[in-house]
């Protein structure tokens, strides 16, 4: 199959109307698998994305990585006009994507019931800091908030110091992972349920994805274990409670490895690599319990043996054992990585930064991988309202004065 043929969402359209990351990503990933995607951005400044981590310019690499395969349309939700094309547009589109503080779309004139009426099929995904109901749903918050609320930020750094965060919004990528499998359920639901008299129930089309608990449902066994033993999990630098020996270690050129040797027909081969057979025979560190016990002592032992070998040749001796271990990459070692280029997951562009053309840029590629590599980018984060004309004139039918009216602000603010 050609490459420009794998397109499993082709033919759904999505309207997006979120701002920062969770809403754009679920958005993303959309679009990476065919989905015309139509980002609603406000008149003048358009996602707040744009100038997040801004290094020259008017649009950072951020946004053009986050918002890539999809159009932007220039549309102000704050007016009359501006609210009409959105209906106009929810009758054309499959999925509707939002991450608005809760009442927000209700204040606008835009509920899920307005929006039901003007399109009884619609999917709408709603992502939030802390949901659509309970006692907190009205309250704002960010990724960081949720990240901290979920539990999550607890467990992340060393026992001796306050908690810190992972460098990435992990929050919202999750929670826009979330947004996009429950719009693709939803979609598959609608479909499978067209031949039945009744249309598929709002309520059933109605996707609420909170911050917190995508955050929350990452936590695997921390509920449970606490509700069944009383135990309360704490932060561990660069263990994993409950596992050893894996870590990452210290080599003899500075630079650090990680090594999972945690399993127990692992830990043996482990041992002997390092030099310490006696170890991985010891009656006492046979079982995953005995050897978290015994961590301080095995960490040790291991960081003694890293320490004198460079990483490449203690990952080569590693390897070697079928040890399960790896380099700590740096942007500039993924960027020359073969396993990354042998499957297209750096895809190199020249992109604007609103000011300059910079040539040759990688981005990350389309996961996940159907067929042998990354599909292709199709085209990076766009301009600025760089698809109002063509969204609004052909496939609304909206005249120029139209056009004015509905994206008003935009000339007023530019």
């Amino acid at each position: 199959m050609e490459e420009e043929q794998i397109a499993p969402l082709r033919g759904v359209r999505v309207l997006e109307l979120g701002n920062y990351i969770a809403a754009p990503t679920a958005g993303r990933l959309l679009a990476d698998f065919g989905a015309e995607v139509i980002k609603i951005e406000r008149p003048g400044t358009g996602d707040e994305l744009r100038n997040w981590r801004l290094k020259k310019g008017s649009v950072s690499m951020l946004y053009r990585t986050i918002n890539r395969n999809k159009k932007s349309v220039v549309l102000d939700l704050r007016s009359e006009a501006g609210r009409a094309a959105i209906l106009a547009l929810v009758k054309e589109c499959d999925i509707l994507l939002e991450n608005f503080r809760p009442g927000t779309l209700e204040r606008w004139g835009l509920g899920p019931e307005v929006l039901n009426a003007a399109n009884p099929e619609l999917i709408i995904t709603r992502i939030s800091a802390f949901g659509q109901t309970g006692p907190m749903s009205q309250r704002p918050g960010f990724a960081a908030v949720a990240e901290a609320f979920s539990g999550f930020r607890n467990l992340v750094g060393d026992p001796d110091r306050a908690p810190v965060r992972v460098g990435v919004s992990i929050g919202d990528s999750i929670a826009g992972l979330y947004a996009a499998f429950g719009a693709v359920m939803a979609l598959y639901q609608r479909e499978i349920t067209r031949g039945d008299q009744a249309t598929l129930a709002l309520d059933h089309r109605i996707i609420d994805v909170a911050l917190h608990e995508a955050m929350f449902s990452m936590m695997e066994s921390l509920v449970p274990d606490q509700s069944a033993y009383g135990e309360s999990r704490t932060r561990t630098g660069g263990r994993m409670e409950g596992i050893a020996p894996s870590n990452a270690y210290v080599c003899a050129d500075g630079t650090s490895i990680v090594v999972a040797g945690n399993g127990d027909a692992i830990f043996r081969r482990y041992m002997e690599a390092i030099g310490r057979p006696e170890l991985g025979i010891d009656p006492n560190l046979q079982s995953n319990s005995q050897r978290w016990e015994a961590r301080e002592m095995l960490d040790t032992a291991i960081g003694a043996w890293s320490a004198t070998l460079t990483s490449a040749d203690a990952l080569e001796i590693l390897d070697a054992a079928g040890v399960p271990a790896g380099p700590i990459y740096t942007a500039e070692d993924i960027s020359t990585e073969p396993q990354y280029t042998a499957r297209n997951m750096i895809q190199k562009f020249d992109v604007s930064t609103g000011e300059e053309i910079l040539q040759n840029v990688g981005f990350p590629g389309i996961v996940p991988v159907i067929g042998a590599a990354s599909l292709p980018i199709r085209s990076l984060g766009p301009d600025l309202g760089e698809h109002t004309e063509q969204i609004l004139g052909q496939l609304l039918g909206m005249d120029k004065s139209e056009i004015d009216a509905a994206t008003a602000s935009e000339r007023t603010l530019s």
